[in-house]
This record gives structure tokens, C-alpha cells and sequence, in this order.
């Protein structure tokens, strides 16, 4: 069975598809902006991730690789984004 996380709760070495992408921040616009930003990162669902890097202790910034391409963001501005797990990290 493929276990879905939200991206923000992901730790180093995981990978997976991207399953889901919504942006969540109080403000529409801000939202709309940031969903934006992400998908011309290549974050689109089924978009292959793995994370590479995380900052101290668990925080920012996270360290993605993206099909190929890394990327630096804040956990926030991925806490909206679920990340179907594979491999050895999907529960079974």
C-alpha cells in the first residue's frame, strides 16, 4: 500500500511522486502566487521528488530534487503538497 504525507513532513532521503499539489497560505492571492511558483518549479502531480537536504534540527530550508533538478524552499511553502511514498519508505 503507498502511504501519501504531506511534503513539509518529509525527511531526508525519502522519495516519492507528488500526488497532490494545493497551496495553503491565509491569504487567497498569496496562495494563488505560491501554487503558481510551485508548479513552475516542476512540482506537478506525479512530478518524481526526493529529499535531498533539510536544514538543522528539521527546519528550513528543505533541499528537493525535482525530475532531475534541485530546488530550495521554506517547509511552509511545501506543507501543502502530498507526496505519494516509494520504495523502502511506503508502508507495505
Amino acid at each position: 500500500m503507498t502511504e501519501i504525507i504531506t511534503l513539509s513532513r518529509a525527511r531526508r532521503g525519502q522519495e516519492g511522486r507528488i500526488h497532490a499539489v494545493e497551496a495553503i497560505e491565509a491569504n487567497p492571492a498569496d496562495a494563488q502566487e505560491l501554487e503558481r511558483r510551485l508548479l513552475e518549479f516542476g512540482l506537478v502531480e506525479g512530478a518524481r521528488v526526493t529529499l535531498i537536504h533539510e536544514g538543522p534540527v528539521g527546519v528550513d530550508p528543505v533541499v528537493l530534487d525535482v525530475e532531475g533538478m534541485r530546488i530550495a524552499l521554506r517547509r511552509h511553502e511545501v506543507r501543502g503538497l502530498s507526496l505519494a511514498l516509494t520504495g523502502t519508505d511506503a508502508a507495505e
